[in-house]
């Protein structure tokens, strides 16, 4: 009889476990987006951060260019920030995607730590980032004159990962 009280316990400490395993896959989810790799990029029509004209795929078409994925709210974005305005810096067309932020959130982020987009649009609901892949921000994606996805990177850039992953996917032929 007292057994059945600690069914709860035991299901409870079940489900925790499983959930620390599932989240700490770190492998499963990289692998994912790095499926994604090679795959012709989603076709894409969003609203500008300004409420301008839309921000489209076909914008680019013919030309390298890194999508990025932030949001205001996201701290390991403030973490990559620099590597994104060394990267305007050095001429990657950027574009920016804030994903599931305000966009008076965005503009305030923007405006504190500097912009590094050749444009900003908003994904509000997640949508786009979805067909992306994505499972949260910052992510990066290289796009290629051709629009298939040349790299992906999950989680913050650094200067190794920009040497490593971003350049290369930029400069390749």
């Amino acid at each position: 009889m007292r057994l059945i009280a600690f069914v709860p316990l035991a299901a409870l400490a079940i489900l925790i476990v499983v959930g620390v395993v599932l989240l700490t896959r770190e492998g499963e989810r990289t692998r994912f987006t790095e499926g994604m790799v090679g795959r012709a990029a989603p076709s894409y029509a969003l609203t500008s951060l300004d409420e301008g004209e839309l921000v489209t795929s076909d914008d680019r078409r013919g030309r390298a260019y890194v999508i990025n994925l932030f949001a205001s709210w996201c701290t390991p974005c403030r973490a990559e920030h620099p590597q994104l305005m060394a990267l305007r810096q050095r001429g990657v067309d950027i574009v920016g995607v804030a994903y599931k932020d305000r966009r008076e959130a965005s503009v305030a982020f923007l405006t504190e730590l500097g912009d590094p987009f050749s444009v900003v649009a908003m994904d509000p609901e997640g949508r786009f980032g979805l067909e992306l892949g994505v499972t949260g921000v910052p992510e990066t994606f290289v796009i290629g004159p051709d629009g298939v996805i040349r790299a992906a990177h999950r989680g913050p850039l650094t200067a190794e990962s920009v040497q490593d992953v971003i350049m290369p996917a930029l400069e390749e032929r």
